[in-house]
């Protein structure tokens, strides 16, 4: 395509969505039976849906055929078949390329402010409300698509924090841009953890292949996983019985306050990079998994470390927001050429 600007490309073409479009869709199958699904295309070889029943979660995703994401066992699973208690969570988790944990909890169980959470919390299986789709040239000249849903914690005598999210992809730019907005609309203080659960799977994750970011200090999360430090970067073939590692990273900003990390495949020849503002999300968690079925790379930007809100207060880390305060997050998820 020699240029993406209207007045080439508008003669051209019936309609834009010969070229780029969202499809709302429902799903007719299994547990993930009338889960709304939003299937996005922006004809740069970038493909991927979007679940507003999950959080506006990321699922699939494809760059010219190729897969990028990991996708669990489950598959797809509608809210309805959410359980709270404990690890119940994996039960209904997905993978995919992107899961939002949070509100008020990150990591796993514990009992923290009079209340259980479970495993990675509650927003990847609330549904959007208001959900909006759109499509057009805005005012910098680009052909855009958007989507934009809002998700609400709350409960009686409890909190009530609200996420904004707006999902938008650029016509002919392999790359997502993920705009979260997250608000106290309670009357008391509310602990307020968030980590973007950025899964990557086969064949972008393969032997050979290895993550890159600038010098920066890496801390693992526990004894097993410092057993693996100086090879955090590395990934090997799928191994038998592997326990899983994660390690922390404090990346340093660039002059627009902004960090990335990327995962390298030479084979393949492209890099999938994940950028994020770190005012907001001073962490990237990194979760190594390199077992049998579970082969997948977590590049997780958060405010928080994956401990549970219990451990995380004892530590003096613990974020809260106060009445009707809110913060804005910035998250890029791009697919890059070698060479």
């Amino acid at each position: 395509m020699k240029s993406y600007d209207a007045n080439y490309l508008n003669p051209r073409v019936g309609r834009m969505e010969q070229l780029a479009s969202i499809r709302r869709l429902v799903s007719d199958d299994g547990k993930g039976r009338g889960m709304r699904v939003l299937e996005v295309n922006n004809g740069s070889g970038l493909s991927f849906t979007v679940y507003p029943d999950r959080g506006m979660d990321i699922g699939q995703a494809h760059f010219n055929g190729v897969p990028l994401a990991w996708i669990s066992r489950n598959q797809d699973v509608a809210p309805q078949f959410y359980d709270s208690d404990g690890f119940e969570w994996l039960r209904t988790w997905g993978g995919g390329l992107l899961t939002g944990c949070g509100l008020t909890n990150v990591g796993g169980p514990n009992t923290a402010g009079g209340e259980r959470h479970g495993l990675h919390g509650r927003l990847s299986h609330i549904p959007a409300e208001e959900l909006n789709t759109a499509s057009g040239w805005a005012p910098d000249g680009a052909f855009t698509l958007s989507a934009c849903g809002r998700m609400r914690q709350s409960r009686v005598f409890g909190e009530n924090l609200v996420l904004t999210r707006q999902i938008t992809a650029r016509l002919g730019e392999a790359s997502i841009t993920v705009r979260d907005t997250i608000e106290n609309q309670g009357f008391a203080p509310t602990p307020c953890m968030l980590l973007y659960h950025l899964n990557l799977g086969w064949p972008l994750v393969d032997d050979g292949a290895t993550l890159e970011a600038p010098a920066h200090d890496v801390t693992p999360q526990n004894g097993h996983a410092a057993e693996g430090l100086s090879a955090w970067s590395e990934i090997t073939s799928p191994v038998p019985g592997f326990a899983e590692q994660v390690y922390y990273h404090t990346l340093p900003a660039d002059p627009h306050g902004l960090a990335s990390m990327r995962l390298v495949n030479p084979r393949l020849g492209i890099a999938f990079r994940v950028t994020y503002r770190v005012a907001e999300l001073p962490y990237l968690v990194q979760w190594k998994m390199m077992g049998q079925g579970e082969y997948v790379v977590g590049l997780e930007p958060a405010n928080c470390f994956p401990e549970g809100q219990e451990q995380i207060a004892k530590r003096g880390l613990l974020k809260t927001l106060s009445p009707g305060e809110r913060i804005e997050t910035f998250l890029n998820l791009a697919v890059e050429p070698l060479g």
